[in-house]
């Protein structure tokens, strides 16, 4: 018996919303809390068959090295099933023996990926690519075996298998925007690095803390240009032994340095510390110390090199006037709200669904008389950093943004939990910026509007 290959059509409910917040909550908070409307279950129909036309579905287990790829048609019949090596020539043989079992777009091809080479080459092609997450595909595994059994021609088979039976509830991916995946890569590589910074001024630290901890905390940030060079200096106590107030005043002035502090106290400062009991030698303590201040001094460097090409790039994007005047949004924030949550916005239906997809909606729990919402685990770890960093900004300069997080807190909400509120108020605004292409302007804000209204 041929499966069915009918999409899975849910309505959208027409009963209120359930009350934000764990149960017995005090006050109902706005909109901004509650869970997201409609389903997020909802997908693109599947291609309709000519009568007499079988379907085929492609299982693709990729790895590193090599990859399996499974073809079926409707009935679970294996069609074809081959093994390759991750080499070019493989690669566009595996194309090219796809293409003869029917034209891309007719085509699916279920993965365990995405992103990714793979991933990226059959978009390419024109096949339709339907990612599943790994955790979802391992939970259906006993339907097949529950002897636990793996194995890679196995799981390509599984993956075929899956697709026919549960594709309508996955989401077929959409290729990114050149402009988009640019900023993207840029974004990305630029967070890293400043993760990259922020562990070895990390390591740093401990390395004075271990043998020389003056330096430590005499100036505002360890990984600033002029605590560098005093480490550049200064690199050992014996080093600084003679550093009297004249020296310390004449660094200051060479260095520029803004902290406000007389000479006198930052000496004061970095007398009082603690000495280590047990020193290394100087030229020991001066080859560390110099290693990873040229660390920091690199990270920092290609973080400005990185900040430079992303102002060039964005200003060459055309959606970013969309979003450029929206209130605290700086030029790092604002290329990392195109790069992801831009691609979100792209792919969704509506702002309810980007607003899940970016974390910033929480999850219902309900079973029996137990009724919960809670954080929401599953979603765009970096479209959410990037939106809630926007939501911290914009209350600094919108009345409107500053009341929401003001409501909110007011309520017993803890400033994460305030800043997603106030975050999924704006993707609403956002969205209507991207979908309609209108740029932002307080002045067509109603919300906005109305507060400043006398």
């Amino acid at each position: 018996m041929p499966r069915s290959t009918a999409s899975l059509s849910i309505a959208a409910p027409d009963t209120p919303r359930p009350q934000t917040g764990v149960k017995d909550m005090p006050h109902r908070g706005p909109d901004n809390e509650e869970p997201e409307a409609g389903s997020r279950h909802l997908r693109s129909q599947p291609p309709t068959p000519a009568e007499g036309t079988i379907l085929m579905f492609v299982g693709w287990d990729w790895a590193s090295a090599s990859h399996d790829v499974t073809v079926i048609d409707d009935r679970g019949i294996v069609i074809d099933h081959w093994a390759f090596q991750h080499s070019e020539d493989d690669f566009s043989a595996a194309l090219a023996r796809l293409s003869r079992h029917g034209t891309p777009a007719e085509l699916p091809v279920i993965i365990e990926r995405s992103s990714g080479l793979v991933a990226d080459r059959l978009l390419k092609a024109g096949y339709p690519v339907v990612p599943v997450h790994p955790t979802a595909f391992h939970a259906a595994r006993p339907r097949w075996d529950t002897s636990g059994a793996k194995s890679d021609p196995g799981d390509s088979y599984k993956l075929a298998d899956y697709l026919p039976t549960d594709g309508h509830r996955l989401r077929r991916l959409v290729p990114v925007d050149s402009g988009l995946r640019e900023l993207q890569a840029l974004v990305r590589l630029r967070d890293d690095h400043v993760r990259a910074r922020t562990a070895a001024g990390n390591q740093l630290g401990a390395l004075l803390e271990q043998h020389w901890p003056g330096p430590k905390n005499l100036f505002c940030s360890l990984v600033s240009d002029i605590a560098l060079d005093f480490l550049t200096d200064y690199p050992t106590p014996q080093s600084a032994a003679r550093l009297g107030e004249a020296r310390m005043a004449a660094f200051c002035k060479r260095h520029a340095y803004r902290g406000g502090k007389p000479a006198s106290a930052l000496l004061a400062r970095l007398r009082s510390a603690p000495v280590a009991p047990v020193s290394l030698p100087a030229d020991v303590l001066t080859a560390l110390i110099t290693a990873q201040v040229q660390l920091l001094r690199s990270l920092q460097t290609t973080i400005a090199q990185l900040d430079t090409t992303i102002k060039v790039r964005l200003a060459r994007h055309p959606r970013a006037i969309l979003l450029a005047e929206l209130p605290g949004v700086g030029t790092i924030n604002l290329a990392q709200l195109l790069a992801e949550v831009g691609p979100v916005l792209d792919r969704v239906e509506s702002a309810e669904q980007a607003a899940a997809e970016c974390g910033a909606a929480p999850v219902t729990k309900a079973s029996g008389k137990t009724h919960g919402v809670y954080f929401r685990w599953a979603a765009n770890t970096r479209a959410r950093k990037a939106i809630t960093a926007f939501a911290h900004n914009s209350r600094m300069q919108s009345p409107w943004a500053a009341g929401l997080y003001a409501n909110a807190r007011a309520r017993g909400k803890g400033n994460p939990h305030a800043t997603r509120i106030v975050a999924r108020a704006w993707l609403r605004v956002i969205w209507a910026c991207w979908h309609n292409a209108t740029p932002y302007d307080p002045c067509s804000h109603p919300a906005a509007q109305r507060l400043a209204a006398p």
